[in-house]
């Protein structure tokens, strides 16, 4: 029987992707390792992988596919002896979506080939399973438990003649699981925009309909959940930057430097030192507890075509600025061309989003789950301050922060922000 290939999960959000683009064409010789097709995530544009080996039999789903979903049948393998009369009766017997991911597919960054297998089952003692889609049907028809079989595949991989041998040897045999119908439960419709063909728009002005990307769709129900469902509070503060800007400006200057520090460079540092003074403002919420994280891996918001993504800068409070400065720069640039590993957008600890370079005074933030905060960085601009009772200019900056207030309260709020305050007036603090 011919070897599904299905939609795989490249992160632990997607539900559905775009695939973008067949790199195989049907009838070709299928290798393991070989790229097959790429798939527009919300975040970036990842290669599929073939784990399995064959012929090219269908593409069930063409080139500049959107909103296919996870799990779903996108190919067809003919294995070794099989030829294309076997096509009819798999594209028969898959007509819905399996309900686990099938193992012929892994994931690569699309610069990057990777040899990983896609992400499969957990095994008895938790860890992962891997299985080639012929060994699990044998091992289904035969109610075997794969978690009883030893591979010696690739990578401990569970292949065909490992289910032979334990069939052999007896052991791995469960009994067959009884059938049930399925339970049936009630849920209410949920709220949604009106769609492009609703009367309510038969007398709005000429528009252009342009279809929302799987990014845009991701990044939609994320914000709506974040700001429904966290309860979210704000606080804000103004920040003198006269000191940081000459601090800036001296350290760009030296001879010698292959950097060039921004003045974000040095939000990111003294935001990450601040959540290591205040611990309690780095963490984030679950119902069964509340996760304090050791170390600060900060996430920049960074605007690409179409949509927003946060690269991560992992440990940032252990780092001086000129390394933060080259990080940032470097993940921005693979953000924006759509190179981003997923280790490197990923599992951030707080943001920062800064809008103070489109002349944004200030702003307020959608938090970021699972994080538990969010920093706003507005315009840094002149502005009459009263200093020992006299009037006076400086230059000052609107910094607004957001948090969950099921894990944060106000009180750590406050002292974050106060000592994120010392920090930026005092930049030599961020050198000690």
């Amino acid at each position: 029987m011919p070897i599904e290939i299905l939609m795989p999960a490249l992160s632990p959000t997607m539900t559905e992707g775009k695939l973008a683009k067949w790199l195989k064409n049907e009838g070709d010789t299928i290798e393991s390792g070989d790229v097959l097709a790429e798939i527009e995530t919300d975040k970036a544009t990842m290669e599929v992988e073939a784990v399995d080996e064959g012929i090219l039999g269908k593409i069930m789903v063409p080139d500049g596919t959107d909103a296919v979903q996870v799990n779903s049948l996108i190919a067809l393998i003919l294995e070794e002896d099989e030829d294309a009369s076997a096509l009819e009766g798999a594209r028969a017997n898959s007509a819905t979506p399996a309900p686990a991911p099938a193992q012929s597919v892994a994931p690569a960054e699309a610069s990057k080939v990777s040899t990983t297998p896609a992400p499969a089952a957990p095994s008895a003692d938790g860890s992962r399973l891997f299985a080639s889609p012929l060994a699990r049907r044998i091992a289904a028809d035969e109610n075997l438990d794969l978690t009883q079989v030893a591979g010696t595949g690739p990578r401990g991989r569970i292949v065909k003649r490992d289910i032979e041998a334990a069939l052999a040897a007896g052991t791995g045999k469960t009994a067959p699981a009884p059938t049930s119908a399925p339970a049936q439960t009630a849920t209410a419709p949920a709220a949604v925009a009106p769609g492009v063909d609703d009367p309510i728009f038969a007398y709005s002005p000429e528009y252009e309909s342009v279809p929302n990307t799987s990014m845009r769709k991701i990044i939609a129900r994320r914000l709506t959940e974040s700001a429904r469902d966290i309860p979210h509070f704000n606080l804000q503060v103004d920040v003198e930057i006269d000191k940081l800007m000459e601090t800036r400006k001296e350290l760009n200057s030296r001879d010698g430097a292959d950097y060039k520090i921004s003045v974000n460079d040095f939000i990111v540092k003294a935001a990450s030192l601040a959540l290591k003074r205040v611990p309690d403002c780095n963490v984030a919420f679950t119902p069964d507890a509340i996760l304090k994280f050791k170390q600060v891996d900060m996430a920049i918001a960074v605007a690409i075509e179409g949509g927003l993504i946060t690269p991560i800068i992992k440990d940032a409070a252990s780092k001086g600025l000129a390394t933060l400065s080259a990080e940032a720069k470097e993940l921005a640039g693979k953000a924006r061309d759509g190179k981003l590993m997923p280790e490197e957008f990923q599992g951030g600890t707080f943001t920062i989003s800064n809008l103070g370079m489109f002349g944004v005074k200030g702003f307020t933030s959608i938090i970021n789950p699972p994080q538990g905060g969010i920093l706003s960085v507005g315009a840094g601009e002149q502005r009459a301050v009263v200093k020992d009772g006299a009037l006076a200019v400086a230059t000052v900056m609107t910094l607004n922060l957001a948090v969950d207030h099921r894990c944060i309260d106000g009180a750590v709020g406050a002292a974050f922000i106060k000592e994120l305050k010392a920090l930026i007036e005092d930049p030599i603090a961020l050198m000690l």
